[in-house]
């Protein structure tokens, strides 16, 4: 499979006294604040900086954090390690000093493995459902008195934080593929919710991702447990390959065969339940979050607390169902005129299926609108059908224009390769400006009707200007 070339993750995990003075760069993203959240709570000094300032780095001031705004090398003087993400640039004039400095520079996944290290690591990865099933799991540890650490890919809706330090066993970690730095942590658990083809611009084929996934499962623990969905069928490949090389693997879904199987599903609303065999004893695992996929990452947590970890069971089920959500994953932004809307990071194809599935169902005749913003001009290249199946639910669909992030435009690839096919499937589809989706959605939506934004880029703002245009 192919190495990141800029970071030894094979390299032997470091333990927090071998990081010394930590500098952290982007230390306003989500990822990066809560390596520094965490280095804080642990006693490290650390420091950092960021293009711009934010009400986010003024947390981590208050917290002890010695953050700069601007890239400068200067912001160095007194580091021992520099951490950094793969969405930093070599060009970057702090990382560019480091490393003429010789100053120990780590990937980010690395400052998490060491942060890790004094507890049982649970890492929680896969194309779909990591930071559900991760927030899930954090939850049900702590309503059960586990008081887990954790760093999740969303900020928990009853803890408004995304990153914290317990004096639990385990820490839980949602363990990040994209740039293959999930073969960092040496997790005594594994959790794989599926394996599909994504970022594919790093990976290249699909081949190689589920290579990549089975190094991954290789990283476990000798006495370590893998927790794999069954109803995937990349991830019951990697099951099967985990097995016959040794591992203990324990397979969950509502497929028959299943070592832990869910069945008799009930979707109510915002509500979902079903009963979660294992072993031959049935209990009703149920959830206040709507969707047959949110049942099966229930039961992923379910496996991992009870079986990697030896928690009670009776316990974890009752921890899943006060599960309140996370960020940005089907987070109800607000209701106005008696419309609805609602929120979700959704964004490669696996994801916006499951989304919309979930809100047609919530829906029902009401009206569904979809505000979609592509991500990535690769993905939207590469995936531009699959998009257009999974929105195809909807009965109206709003494209926004593609959200680069960290890639330059590509010609001929626009929001218009998801559009085309879903108006030829009979779907209402367009691409549009914001302005233009908030007059679209004023214009059309009556009392009773869905409005659902997605991406994982800045459509997230658009859910407050709809509201505020619906009330007005």
């Amino acid at each position: 499979m192919p190495r990141n070339p800029r970071f030894d993750l094979l390299a032997p995990r470091l333990a927090l006294g071998d990081l010394g003075v930590v500098h952290v760069l982007a230390a306003g993203g989500a990822g990066m604040s809560a390596i520094v959240r965490l280095l804080l709570d642990a006693g490290v000094e650390v420091r950092g900086s960021d293009a711009q300032d934010s009400p986010l780095l003024d947390r981590l001031r208050r917290l002890g954090a010695r953050i700069h705004v601007g890239h400068d090398p200067a912001h160095l003087e007194g580091a021992d390690t520099v951490v950094v993400s793969s969405a930093i640039r070599e060009s970057n004039p702090e990382l560019l000093a480091a490393r003429e400095r010789g100053l120990r520079v780590i990937h980010r996944s690395q400052a998490l493995a060491a942060a890790m290290d004094r507890q049982e690591r649970v890492a929680v990865a896969g194309a779909n459902g990591k930071t559900t099933t991760s927030s899930m799991l954090t939850v049900a540890l702590l309503e059960a008195g586990e008081n887990p650490s954790f760093a999740l890919g969303g900020e928990l809706s009853t803890q408004g934080v995304n990153a914290a330090l317990g004096d639990g066993a385990a820490f839980i970690a949602e363990a990040d593929e994209s740039d293959g730095s999930f073969i960092a942590y040496e997790p005594h658990v594994a959790v794989v919710t599926n394996v599909q083809p994504d970022h594919l611009d790093f990976y290249g084929d699909f081949a190689t991702v589920e290579a990549a996934y089975l190094e991954f499962a290789g990283t476990i623990e000798p006495d370590g447990l893998l927790v794999a969905c069954a109803d995937d069928e990349g991830s019951a490949r990697l099951a099967g390959r985990a097995a016959g090389a040794g591992r203990r693997v324990l397979t969950y879904g509502f497929s028959e065969g299943s070592d832990l199987r869910l069945s008799d599903p009930v979707l109510d609303g915002t509500d979902a339940r079903a009963t979660l065999t294992a072993g031959g004893t049935g209990r009703e695992l149920a959830i206040a979050v709507p969707g047959r996929h949110n049942l099966l990452n229930a039961a992923a947590a379910y496996a991992a607390a009870v079986e990697g970890l030896g928690v009670d069971a009776e316990a974890v089920l009752a921890g899943l169902a006060a599960y309140g959500g996370t960020r940005r994953r089907f987070e109800t932004k607000g209701v106005a005129r008696g419309v609805t809307v609602v929120d979700d990071y959704a964004h490669n194809p696996g994801k916006v299926e499951a989304v919309v599935s979930t809100a047609r169902e919530i829906a029902g005749e009401r009206r569904l609108v979809v505000v979609f913003q592509p991500h990535l001009y690769s993905r939207t290249r590469d995936f531009a059908e699959l998009f257009a199946r999974g929105l195809a639910p909807a009965d109206e669909v709003l494209l926004l224009d593609i959200y680069g992030a960290r890639e330059e435009a590509v010609e001929g690839v626009t929001s218009r390769l998801v559009a085309d096919p879903l108006a030829a499937s009979g779907t209402t589809a367009s691409v549009v400006t914001e302005d233009e989706a908030v007059e679209r959605i004023v214009a059309t939506t009556t009392r009773g009707d869905l409005v659902l934004t997605v991406g994982a880029g800045d459509v997230t703002a658009l859910g407050p200007r709809i509201l505020d245009a619906l009330g007005r």
